[in-house]
């Protein structure tokens, strides 16, 4: 009977501490410049000098939203459950947009505002619960009268709260609808032979292009290696290019500053240059206004 109380009961335990492994990972697009980011580091050890501390990124360009919420689904499904995320992209601090904590289907939370940079992490990993901060309890104290840094004052001293175990999920703030504030984009879809996604950003140290066309999507035009896709890229419904290119299995598959078509880490359908970058030969970009189409070449 005991051991039959027992079970249920660390399952319980198991849950309510599922935000409590320590690891507070950090999101911006401040750069590393000044002293915005080890502000933040600072006060997270100031909660508990315990937490592990990871860095995702500070180069998000300057209040590329979009940007942010991809990185994001790019990134935690490699962390393990109850992993914080600390991102703070906030174009609208100091306005009415709310300051949220995201727990997915996956056991992840999100700390940052609710300003679409949720869009893709709550597709892809799901919405398990959403809180707004509680700002009279969940802010760094004596930051009252700063209206501008939220990512220090708030979100930060949240998020380490909520790693180092001080608060529960629960003591974030009161609990929100499902749902999150989203950013329009195409979503990958197969119709008459063709399939249509989204470019949601560029493998930029190289130049390469990535879509959200997975490949199990793209098995439904029975490709092979070797065979041609026939490409159109376009932004706000304006072709910017078009053209064939070769899908094989890695680079060197075709010569030197000839483009191909290949499948990224991530698994999904992208483009490229051999040694040469196919997004400033050809000015194709990325974000939610960008557009794709292929179709298997006859």
């Amino acid at each position: 009977m005991k051991n039959s109380l027992l079970i249920p009961l660390l399952a319980v335990l198991s849950l309510t501490t599922a935000a409590q492994k320590k690891i507070l990972v950090y999101q911006s697009d401040f750069g590393l410049k000044d002293g915005a980011v080890p502000a933040m580091k600072g006060v997270a050890m100031g909660v508990s000098p315990d937490l592990k501390i990871f860095d995702l990124t500070h180069e998000i360009p300057a209040y590329n939203i979009w940007e942010a919420s991809y990185r994001l689904q790019q990134t935690a499904p490699y962390w393990p459950a109850g992993t914080v995320f600390v991102s703070v992209v906030d174009p609208g601090v100091g306005s009415a947009r709310k300051s949220v904590v995201l727990k997915t289907l996956s056991g992840h939370f999100f700390v940052t505002p609710d300003n679409g940079t949720l869009t893709l992490v709550a597709k892809s990993l799901g919405i398990a619960e959403v809180r707004e901060i509680d700002e009279t309890r969940n802010r760094l104290k004596g930051s009252g009268k700063s209206y501008t840094f939220h990512g220090r004052d708030v979100y930060s001293y949240t998020g380490a709260r909520l790693a180092a175990g001080v608060i529960s999920f629960e003591q974030v703030g009161p609990l929100l609808p499902k749902r999150v504030v989203r950013i329009d984009y195409q979503s990958p879809v197969f119709e008459n032979g063709m399939i249509r996604g989204n470019i949601p950003i560029l493998d930029i140290q190289y130049g390469n292009v990535w879509t959200n066309i997975g490949d199990s999507l793209l098995n439904k035009l029975s490709l092979r290696f070797g065979d041609s896709l026939s490409i159109r890229v376009s932004k706000s419904g304006v072709t910017v290019y078009e053209g064939k290119l070769p899908y094989v299995e890695t680079f060197s598959a075709v010569p030197l500053s000839e483009g191909l078509c290949y499948l990224n880490s991530l698994l999904n359908l992208s483009f490229a240059l051999n040694q040469g970058s196919f997004s400033e030969k050809y000015k194709v970009y990325s974000g939610p206004e960008w557009t794709v189409t292929v179709k298997k070449s006859k």
